[in-house]
């Protein structure tokens, strides 16, 4: 069973950064893929980024390109997603999200999801 705990989020402003963190316990990670994801109310969750543990090998979704980078760290067991030039529309819960095997965009497909933290960025 993966635990995931989400923490680093909070109110900023347009232009803003903010650095989310996702700490994963329950397993060894060295096949799995870590994804973050995001949700506006009454909305599809969507995919934002995703990151192999073993290769590091990483995907993001065009909105987050050149704006969010997404890492890890295997000797913390945590995985980050550093999120810069924030803009309004980046306002959503963001959740971490593990699965094996390979990156894919469809949240139906990760296994174990953590709580979720809310981002909100003011204009």
């Amino acid at each position: 069973q993966v635990q995931l705990v989400e923490s680093g989020g909070g109110l900023v402003q347009a232009g803003g950064s903010l650095r989310l963190s996702c700490a994963a316990s329950g397993r060894t990670f060295s096949s799995y893929v870590m994804g973050w994801f995001r949700q506006v109310s009454g909305k599809e969750r969507e995919f934002v980024a995703g990151i192999t543990w073993s290769g590091g090998f990483t995907y993001y979704a065009q909105s987050a390109k050149g704006r969010f980078i997404i890492s890890r760290d295997s000797a913390q067991n945590t995985a980050y997603l550093q999120m810069n030039s924030l803009k309004p529309e980046d306002t959503a819960v963001y959740y971490c999200a593990a699965k094996k095997g390979s990156i894919v965009n469809s949240p139906g497909q990760y296994e174990s999801w953590g709580q979720g933290t809310q981002v909100t960025v003011s204009s």
